[in-house]
This record gives structure tokens, C-alpha cells and sequence, in this order.
């Protein structure tokens, strides 16, 4: 079971060389751009790193309003009937703005949770526009890993178990969304695809122990999920 889990988590779909051509591609590719420098702030946020934080936000302050500038005068076709596109575009400077100055002081808890709302932002931008990319596929696993991370199954007896194994089930399918349709850069980026089968096996053992009834094993196997998923989104998420 663990070794078909592994397999089916790990199959890379065909086609990961998308080209990135035209107005829509090309917009969708500008907005990939400056949320790797998102991505940035909110990782180095998060392990405590103030200066690096600040000059990631400073990249992507640069690029988001530079998106704000050219998509104000000519929306790209997915979002030209977006009636809250602009306030998407206020949403997110001022966040970024709110959470520079937070890592500035110091606080830089405080600005890895302000940034948590770029995220949110920006994937609605994608909900309301029908549109999934690779960093969709990513948050919506973040979000279920979460859950995961912080549901106390242990003390929950049999109720516990049969809710891990719900949730394990949940995590797996999301990880396989990540896996079965790579980043755009996936055919030419280095490590990605080291970075996505460690992804994998870190679920595929979760959800092995979990189905198992193992409850025991699942929380240790629940112990590796956060750290490989840091890796792959910190690099492409």
C-alpha cells in the first residue's frame, strides 16, 4: 500500500514546459514573478530573518506595483471583468506596506501574519477568475496540512481515528493535485524534482500510518509533513 501511495503521489505529469506566451500567459507569469518574492518575505519571516525579510518585501513591493501600474491601464483578459481588481490591487500594498514596517521594527511575527492576508488576496483573485495555478494546488494543501498539524487525535479515542483518517485522505488527494500538475518552471528548474518526491513520501507516510489505524505511527510520520512542504514552497510555491 505504502510503496502504490508513493508511486501515485510521485507521477509527474507530461507538458510541465508550459509556454509562458501571450497576454494571459504572460500576465499570469508577471503575477508568478512577484509572488516568488511574496514567498520570500513570508518564509524569511518566518525563521526570524529581518534584514532578508525586508529586502524580499522591498522586491516584491517593486513588482506588485508594476502589476498594479500595467494591469490598471490594460487588465489582462482573465481579469478585465473583475469588478474588485483594484481593490485587490489596494489590499495587497497595503498589506505588503503594513508588513515592511513590522519587519523594519523587529516584529517580525507580526509581519509573517500580515502577509498571511497577501496570500489570501491573491488566491481569491484566482477563485473569483476561475483560475488554479501550481500556488493554489499549494495553499490549498497548506491549508489541510494545517488542520492536520493542529487536530489533536490522540486524546480524540475512536472518534480521533477515523477523523485522521478522513483528514489523511484530504491531504493526500491535495498533494497529489501539487504533484500531478508541476510548477511552470518544474522542466528546467534544478532540485524540483527532488523537492516533490520528498514531498510526497513525507504524505504518503502520513497516510500509509493513517489508514492503517496506526495512530501512533501517523503522528510521527505527521512530525516530517510541515518540513518538506516548507522546502518545495519556499523555492516554488
Amino acid at each position: 500500500m505504502l510503496k502504490a501511495t508513493i508511486l501515485a503521489l510521485g507521477m509527474t505529469a507530461l507538458g510541465a514546459g508550459t509556454l509562458w506566451a501571450g497576454p494571459y500567459q504572460d500576465s499570469e507569469a508577471q503575477l508568478r514573478a512577484a509572488y516568488g518574492a511574496y514567498r520570500s518575505a513570508l518564509f524569511l519571516s518566518n525563521q526570524g530573518k529581518g534584514p532578508e525579510t525586508e529586502a524580499a518585501l522591498e522586491r516584491f513591493s517593486k513588482q506588485w506595483a508594476a502589476i498594479t501600474q500595467n494591469w490598471s491601464a490594460d487588465p489582462p483578459p482573465q481579469y478585465a471583468d473583475d469588478p474588485v481588481l483594484g481593490a485587490t490591487f489596494d489590499t495587497v500594498t497595503e498589506l505588503a506596506a503594513k508588513a515592511a514596517e513590522e519587519a523594519k521594527a523587529g516584529q517580525l511575527p507580526e509581519a509573517h501574519e500580515t502577509l498571511e492576508g497577501v496570500r489570501d488576496a491573491i488566491g481569491e483573485l484566482h477563485v473569483r477568475n476561475g483560475i488554479v495555478g501550481f500556488s493554489d494546488r499549494m495553499n490549498d494543501y497548506h491549508a489541510q496540512m494545517e488542520r492536520v498539524l493542529t487536530t489533536d487525535y490522540v486524546n480524540m479515542g475512536e472518534e480521533g481515528a477515523r477523523e485522521l483518517i478522513a483528514d489523511a485522505s484530504l491531504l493526500s488527494y491535495l498533494a497529489a493535485q501539487v504533484v500531478k500538475h508541476p510548477a511552470p518552471e518544474a522542466a528546467t528548474a534544478e532540485g524540483y524534482q527532488k523537492l516533490v518526491d520528498g514531498f510526497a513520501v513525507s504524505v504518503a507516510f502520513f497516510y500509509d500510518a493513517a489508514i492503517s489505524g496506526d495512530v501512533e505511527r501517523a503522528m510521527v510520520a505527521r512530525t516530517k509533513l510541515k518540513p518538506s512542504y516548507a522546502m518545495l514552497f519556499a523555492k516554488f510555491g
